[in-house]
Order: structure tokens, then C-alpha cells, then sequence
């Protein structure tokens, strides 16, 4: 689509300038690590949202299906070397991350439950005074997410189980749908304690299985990690050699982190916490652990089967992903990734839909949270059955703006991120 080529070259632009301009003048910022893992202490001031608990709601959107399907999208679509500019993307896109998660928290406020809300919308209003784009930010972001990214969960959670078992995709829904149901209505505190839960568990599992059989095959490696920094340079590939690469690259990596969108900023200002520096470092963490560690697992075990063998239509990702586990461990590979799947889509559906709600708290459309809840659930039981090609390309778009408007914002608000930053560090 070339609307969509062209809201991402736009995109692409915005990240890197605004990414390389954040990585000097916040001097390094992604580079302190020791500041990283500190801020993973509990800091709050009451017993409410943690540190931990804001990390677990922003892995859950960020992880989700983008690491796993997404990943494979990248390379089927970019070749390998599109796995190294989502390597890059990480590291530009940190310093973002940091900066809007830092503006999350500084521009935070308690709803009627006592509980603090916040995002790029509250710093677009309120530091940018700009209450009509911070509308138009909100709605697009129930629009992106309980429409699209929850859309794609559902769709991957349901091609995971029908490649291994012959059930009618409906039913499937029908479950996602009922189990989603017992989450959301328990509130915010509950799905972001839900959350918390999911993430460790569902990271240990796919972790565990990807390094299992990344250390059998590790005489592989190295050569593995050349030739994607070969294919990453190379301009006879696929006919549009580094810009292919480097476009999709840029596009899955941002999907798969969500750094530059927002919503770590939305994650971040949940936390009762008075160090805006301390949520941004720990967002930083959650762009790396997608980005370099997640993401490139999958890489890895996928470039080490025989995956190019696979002829696909509609293609989700998910497949490829599904086919190189099972290379490896036959069925276990397929019952780890269905149970990867499944937990790390629902960890991205309850993430998605707290995005929802709380934009919608935002447009001070409270009473129609019963209304959102019922047409999430709705989306996710017929999206079990969408063209999977339709479901990516419409969710692309949406993400493309949200980044736009976003990275504008944290540039037009520059001097306070850098000042409150340099002050603290």
C-alpha cells in the first residue's frame, strides 16, 4: 500500500533524527545501564502500581506477537539483514523510549480510583497545550489497539493451533474471547497485576526452549551473525537491497518495542513513583529485552532451520516461527510455541486494552468502558478468522501516525526532557 510506505519513510526519518538528536543531548542515555537495573527497585511511595508491575504492562504490550511473528515477518519479507537494523532500532528508539516514559510521569494524574494515569496525550494537552491533537492521539490509539494490535493477537493465537490441530478457528475465538472476559472486567489494578504474572512466565518458557536449542547449533552462530550484517549491506538483495531491509527492519522493530508510539509512556505513569528519570530508564530496559533479546532468539532459531523451504499465503509470521521450533524439537517445538503464543498474545491484549480504556478516560468517555469491553471482545472473536495480510497492513498504518504525532511532540518538548534528565543524572 503506498499510503503505508509513505506515512513510514516519514516514520523512519522522524525516529532516526529524533533518536540520534536524544542520544547526544541526553548523553548516552541508553548506554547507562548500571542506572537501568537500579531503577528496578521498588521506589513507589505507597503500596500501589510498582516499578515492576509498569515493566510487566509495557513488556506485555511490547513483547506480545510482534517478537514472535513479527520477527519472521521481517526476515520472510527483508531478508536476514533486516535483523540487523532491528538491532539498531532498539538502540535509536531507546533514548525515545526514555523520553517519553519521563514525560508519562511527570505529566501523570489520579483517576477517580486513585490511580495514576497518564501518556502522550496528558503531555501533549498539558505541556504542549494541544488539547485537539491529544484527542486525536487518544482516539487513535483505541483505534490502533483494541481494533488492530488485539486483532492480530487473537488472529496469531488461532493460526498457532490450527497449523498443529484441525480446530475450526470460531472456537478458538470463542475461547479467547471468554478468557479475555475474566481480565478486563476486573479493572485496572487487576489487569495490570494480571500482567505481572503473565510476563515471567510466559519470557522463562520461550526463552528457556529458544536458548536450548541456540546452544546446541552454537557453532552456528557466529557465521549466523555475519551473514546478517552482510545481507544487512547488500544492495543486490531482493531488488531493493538496503532499503528494503532497512524499511522493514525499522518497521518490525518498532512493532516489536513500541518505542516512539507512546504507550511505554502510558505503561510508565500507572507507577506512584516521584523519579520521571527512574520509569524512563526502566522503559529503556523493556526496548532492549524485546528488541535484543526476544526478537533476535527468535531470529536465530528460525535462520537456523530450514525455513526458506516453507511456501506460504495470507502469511501471519507465525508460521515460519512455529516450523523452525518444530524443526528442532518436533512436537515440543510446536507445544512451545503455542503456549508462547498464547501467553504472549494475551499478555498483549490486556495491554492493548488498558491502552483502550485509559485513552478513554482521557476523552472523558468513562461511561462507555462497559461499551469498550464489550466491542473488544467482540473484535477479538471475529478477528480469529481475518486475512491475516489485511490485519498487519491496517495495524502498520495506524502505528505509523501514532509515531509521527508522538516523536513531534517529544521534540517540541525537548528542552524540558533534556533539562530534567541532566539534572537528575
Amino acid at each position: 500500500m503506498i499510503i503505508n510506505k509513505i506515512l513510514w519513510a516519514i516514520t523512519t526519518a522522524l525516529i532516526i533524527v529524533s533518536g540520534i538528536y536524544f542520544t547526544f543531548k541526553l548523553k548516552g542515555i541508553q548506554f547507562k545501564f548500571k542506572n537501568m537495573f537500579s531503577s528496578l527497585r521498588n521506589n513507589s511511595k505507597t503500596s500501589s502500581i510498582t516499578p515492576f508491575e509498569t515493566l510487566s504492562i509495557s513488556l506485555a504490550g511490547r513483547i506480545g506477537v510482534g517478537s514472535l511473528a513479527g520477527t519472521a515477518l521481517s526476515i520472510y519479507l527483508g531478508g536476514i539483514g533486516s535483523i540487523f537494523w532491528v538491532w539498531i532500532t532498539a538502540l535509536i528508539c531507546a533514548p525515545i523510549a526514555f523520553s517519553e516514559s519521563l514525560l508519562g510521569v511527570t505529566y501523570q494524574k489520579k483517576d477517580k480510583n486513585g490511580i495514576h494515569v497518564g501518556g502522550p496525550y496528558y503531555y501533549i494537552r498539558d505541556g504542549l497545550n494541544k488539547k485537539a491533537i491529544a484527542n486525536i492521539y487518544a482516539i487513535l490509539i483505541i483505534v490502533t489497539y483494541v481494533f488492530g494490535f488485539l486483532s492480530i493477537q487473537s488472529n496469531t493465537i488461532t493460526k498457532s493451533i490450527t497449523n498443529v490441530f484441525n480446530i475450526n478457528p470460531i472456537y478458538i475465538g470463542i475461547l479467547i474471547t471468554l478468557i479475555t472476559s475474566l481480565i478486563i472486567f476486573k479493572g485496572a489494578k487487576g489487569i495490570i497485576t494480571s500482567a505481572s504474572k503473565i510476563v515471567p512466565i510466559m519470557s522463562l518458557i520461550y526463552l528457556g526452549v529458544s536458548l536450548f536449542i541456540i546452544i546446541a547449533n552454537i557453532e552456528r552462530i557466529p557465521m549466523l551473525i555475519i551473514n546478517i550484517i552482510k545481507e544487512a549491506f547488500n544492495f543486490k538483495a531482493l531488488g531493493f537491497g538496503v532499503v528494503n531491509g532497512f524499511i522493514i527492519g525499522i518497521q518490525r522493530g518498532i512493532f516489536s518495542n513500541e518505542a516512539g508510539i507512546g504507550t511505554g509512556a502510558i505503561a510508565s505513569a500507572t507507577a506512584d513513583t516521584d523519579s520521571p528519570v527512574k520509569q524512563g530508564l526502566l522503559q529503556v530496559l523493556g526496548v532492549y529485552f524485546t528488541s535484543l533479546i526476544v526478537c533476535t532468539l527468535t531470529a536465530f532459531v528460525i535462520m537456523l532451520s530450514d525455513y526458506t523451504s516453507l511456501s506460504l499465503n495470507d502469511i501471519n509470521g507465525i508460521e515460519i516461527t512455529n516450523y523452525a521450533f518444530s524443526f528442532f524439537v518436533g512436537n515440543i517445538g510446536h507445544i512451545t510455541i503455542i503456549i508462547s503464543i498464547i501467553l504472549f498474545a494475551f499478555s498483549t491484549i490486556i495491554a492493548g486494552y488498558y491502552y483502550g480504556e485509559s485513552s478513554l478516560n482521557f476523552l472523558k468517555l468513562e461511561n462507555n468502558i462497559t461499551f469498550l469491553k464489550i466491542i473488544t471482545l467482540i473484535i477479538l472473536l471475529f478477528s480469529s478468522i481475518l486475512k491475516a495480510e489485511f490485519l498487519w497492513n491496517f495495524v502498520d498504518i495506524f502505528v505509523a501516525i501514532l509515531g509521527i504525532i508522538n516523536i513531534i511532540s517529544l521534540l517540541m518538548l525537548r528542552k524540558e526532557i533534556i533539562s530534567k534528565t541532566n539534572n537528575k543524572l
